[in-house]
């Protein structure tokens, strides 16, 4: 038969997702399963932006512009300017999803065999995302005993070659849940404009920021205009995940004219997901304070019923809602399977999402898994007890 490319045998499988079927055969055992393995939030979206949706006076569900619409752009920009970042409508091409957005930057400014430096753990796609792209990962690792800060800038510097072409950092982190300090911004900032490359910032949580601590957008930095591209989404600030509407917004305008022909090349993004996401921009404030103290509860829920485990190492997260949790395991991909095939409580087990997949560097995070608390706290509760009680018998 013809032969598959090895692009595509170099896919990743997703870490979060390649563990749904024996989750379902768990279902069909009549088990109850706690989904901590993936971001789907279970707050309710805006009733506005489904109400949108629903009366819209559309007689022909036509294309909009490949850049998206106009009026949404400059709502957009009217969200970001209340955030105190301050672009344009036209330095913003509306996406189908962050997801595209981050392919669009990637096809913009790599070539083939380009190297882009990510701190690990990192959202599991990016790996996804560079193999698609012909770009090579170079990781810098962040560690869970200082709880996932910036590594030292002089181990981006021992990593910078003539193939370098961007820094890229999620913020708030998934899959860690570290938020980035205004200092460490500037460090990256220092870097990337030292050695010419590309800052690419992933801020799709930047609402999720706790304690007290503000988030601080590569945007709001001076002097940085030529260098910085955000990722950015609808997909949880909102619940809107299956909307798939993000953004890639820019002040360099070589980055947005050559991201625009990407964009035309698949013509337009989702008309109805855009007309939900222009009215979303709507939502009041209270809906955002609501949530935030939800997820704040969630994770205090959460890291204290884990920090009660004995063996259990846990970072506090200050951002989105993941944890990684480091356990008393070998292989997290065995125990994940095993907790779906073969253990329960009652007839309840959890789905967690292993994190070797969150690193590129082989035989990293083995024992660790990440934890996405978008479940209410009495079934966060009954997930930890879970855990609690497979590591009583689980042999590795």
């Amino acid at each position: 038969m013809p032969r598959i490319s090895k692009k595509g045998q170099d896919m990743p499988e997703s870490p979060i997702r390649k563990l749904v079927p024996f989750a379902e055969n768990a279902y069909k055992q009549g088990k109850t399963v706690y989904h901590l393995n993936i971001g789907q939030p279970d707050i309710k979206t805006p009733q506005i932006a489904l109400d949108a949706v629903k009366v819209h006076s559309l007689d022909i569900l036509a294309y909009t512009r490949s850049e998206g619409s106009e009026g949404y752009r400059q709502k957009i920009a009217n969200y970001y300017a209340k955030n105190d970042i301050h672009v344009k409508h036209d330095d913003i091409i509306v996406t189908t999803g962050g997801s595209e957005a981050l392919l669009f930057a990637f096809g913009s400014i790599t070539d083939v065999d380009d190297e882009v430096i990510i701190p690990e753990p990192f959202y599991a796609n990016y790996n996804g995302f560079s193999t698609s792209s012909g770009v090579k990962v170079v990781p810098v690792i962040s560690k869970i005993e200082n709880n996932f800060a910036l590594p030292p800038i002089e181990e981006f510097e021992k990593l910078i070659t003539s193939k370098t072409k961007a820094i890229l950092i999620c913020n708030p982190g998934n899959p860690t849940g570290y938020l980035y300090s205004k200092e460490e911004i500037k460090k990256l900032a220092a870097i990337v404009k030292k050695h010419d490359l590309f800052l690419i910032a992933d801020e799709v949580y930047r609402e999720f920021a706790y304690d007290g601590v503000n988030h601080y957008s590569i945007l709001q930095e001076e002097g940085l205009e030529n260098h910085a591209i955000v990722i950015d989404s609808v997909s949880k600030r909102y619940s809107m995940c299956g909307a798939r509407i993000g953004c890639l917004v820019s002040k360099n305008k070589e980055v947005i004219k050559t991201a625009l022909k990407f964009a035309q090349a698949r013509l337009s993004p989702p008309t109805l997901a855009q007309i939900a996401s222009e009215a979303a921009l709507e939502t009041p404030q209270s809906y955002f304070d609501d949530v935030i103290n939800e997820y704040v509860e969630r994770r205090n829920v959460l890291i204290e019923e884990l920090n009660n485990i004995e063996g259990v190492q846990v970072a506090n997260p200050k951002g989105a809602f993941y944890c990684i949790a480091q356990l008393p395991i070998k292989n997290s991909d065995a125990f994940a399977q095993w907790l779906l095939e073969s253990f329960d409580v009652d007839g309840e087990t959890v789905m967690v999402a292993p994190a070797a997949g969150f690193y590129s560097t082989p035989g990293v995070g083995l024992n660790q898994i990440r934890i996405a608390y978008v479940l209410n706290k009495e079934s966060l509760i009954k997930s930890v007890n879970i855990l609690k009680e497979a590591l009583k018998v689980y042999k590795d």
